[in-house]
């Protein structure tokens, strides 16, 4: 399991290094857009207080990766805790998340689970298109999402985004414009680009949490054969002291049936 882990941690990290670059400036494009461009309008621009929140969790399908899971669902339940007094529906990306939560009836929106092995973008444009619709139909005010960030092959991140809304900046008096020339309407460059935008960030929230599930299996397996061997190193120093103890015992026996004799 640690060698296919290894393998597959390559491929995966690949793909979450090429996604980075791409989600991060279309995130810093729509947030300067929407700081500095009026009249502006969109379901997915629309705050509104916060009282039915979407949590989404992105767990694994499988176990044996240490406590990838357990952060993942410690961190949902710390969420649910501190917002007890809102309405928080819970759509579950993963088979061991959806299956701790159904057990504790709890209050689940959605699932989606055996994808982590075939992943790809259609899955993550499924899963944007239903928590878009959601929202858009005023079922819920504000999205959230609880994944692993991979840093590195022993170390991944719990992170707790704010997802949908948008959230517009304020445009600081007297510092420095950024002036964009549009090719089209503003309006309809918003209208394009706010699904991709969430299509994407749905898209590389799933890419890190593939990698970080393999880095996380890949260091649990290792640890499971390092401890392995220091059992088996044990229990065999153990038998042949076991086996040497009832050997010179029976030396002395025989040595001591001849002197007698």
């Amino acid at each position: 399991m640690k060698t296919v882990s290894a393998a597959k941690l390559r491929r995966a990290q690949e793909r979450v290094v090429s996604a980075r670059p791409y989600a991060d400036q279309l995130r810093k494009v729509l947030v300067n857009l929407a700081g500095r461009v009026e009249n502006i309008t969109h379901p997915l621009l629309e705050a509104r207080p916060e009282t039915r929140i979407l949590l989404a969790v992105v767990t694994a399908d499988r176990g044996l990766c240490g406590a990838f899971n357990a952060n993942l669902i410690r961190a949902s339940q710390m969420f649910l805790r501190e917002h007890r007094v809102e309405n928080v529906s819970l759509y579950l990306i993963g088979r061991k998340g959806r299956d701790f939560f159904r057990r504790r009836r709890a209050n689940i929106s959605g699932d989606y689970v055996n994808l982590f092995s075939r992943l790809d973008y259609g899955h993550a444009k499924e899963i944007s298109q239903n928590i878009i619709d959601l929202y858009t139909r005023r079922e819920i005010d504000a999205v959230y999402f609880v994944y692993n960030e991979f840093k590195s092959v022993i170390q991944q991140r719990v992170a707790v985004e704010k997802l949908l809304p948008l959230r517009r900046p304020e445009v600081e008096d007297g510092g420095p414009q950024i002036d964009y020339i549009y090719e089209q309407e503003p309006q309809e460059i918003f209208n394009r680009l706010l699904p991709r935008y969430v299509e994407v960030q749905v898209y590389r929230a799933l890419l890190e949490s593939a990698a970080s599930e393999h880095g996380a299996r890949m260091a649990a397996m290792d640890t499971a054969t390092r401890n392995a061997g220091e059992m088996i190193e044990s229990l065999t120093l153990n038998m042949n002291r076991v086996r040497q103890a009832a050997i010179t015992r029976e030396i002395i026996e025989v040595v001591s049936g001849a002197g007698a004799s």
